[in-house]
């Protein structure tokens, strides 16, 4: 039986367990802080494939155009709005918004590859995206792998959808990019992309691993710690010579 089989029959028998009242044990066992501790873990792990579509963005909208010596194209065309500034900037490309998504969709296909044989709650935090995915999901496209690439180029699209709106929110308030920056808005950084990943993994994957309901605390955990994390990883950057600031 092949691990999408068996995923399938664990997917049936964890929701009817869920379901009714029977004596089974819960998949996310929450009974302490550690174990809270470790689901939160978890959950950023599932979740990192679609998190660091803003990497690829990064790669595929700049580092890559910069290194072959090609333009990218952004998406507003250079056109400002009706209050004078930039609608988007030149931050926002089309390379670097479906390059995004592109890389999640093959960094959810590699923690697949990586994790496909855990079975939670014992391998957690190594849990496979798309555990409870089988044959019957909309985005089963070519099997496994493809439900894995589909599942994270539409994530990975949604993270940079958010993360477009929070530039247009960021333009109307007047905040400009410094050179190759972004201007600094922590929130506006972080919390619209967030938003828009967990918003469409409920929308579109429900009934999946990641939107299990006994995760939906550590969810709003992870969202509310997102600022805090991004800013660590931007301080990693510019500590390592990536990013000209640490924001």
């Amino acid at each position: 039986m092949n691990s999408f089989a068996r995923h399938s029959s664990d997917r049936v028998h964890s929701l009817c367990a869920f379901g009714t009242p029977v004596s089974a044990p819960p998949l996310f066992p929450a009974p302490d802080s550690a174990d809270f501790a470790l689901n939160i873990l978890t959950v950023l792990m599932m979740y990192g494939p679609f998190y660091l579509a803003n990497t690829g963005a990064m790669l595929f909208g700049k580092w890559i155009p910069d290194k072959l010596g090609f333009s990218s194209v952004v998406v507003d065309a250079g056109r400002d709005w009706s209050d004078g500034y930039r609608i988007l900037g030149d931050g926002k490309t089309w390379n670097g918004l479906f390059g995004g998504a592109v890389f999640s969709g093959l960094l959810t296909m590699l923690a697949h590859h990586l994790w496909s044989s855990n079975s939670p709650p014992d391998a957690r935090p190594f849990v496979d995206p798309t555990f409870f995915s089988d044959s019957s999901d909309w985005f089963w496209i070519g099997g496994e792998w493809g439900a894995a690439f589909v599942m994270g180029f539409t994530l990975g699209l949604a993270c940079m959808l958010g993360d477009t709106a929070g530039s247009f929110i960021k333009r109307r308030r007047g905040l400009k990019r410094e050179g190759d920056e972004s201007s600094k808005a922590p929130l506006l950084d972080t919390v619209p992309f967030a938003v828009s990943i967990f918003l469409f993994s409920f929308l579109l994957f429900d009934g999946q691993i990641l939107t299990h309901e006994q995760l939906h605390g550590e969810i709003i955990v992870l969202l509310v710690l997102t600022p805090i994390i991004h800013r660590l990883f931007n301080i990693l950057g510019f500590r390592l010579g990536l990013k000209s600031v640490p924001y």
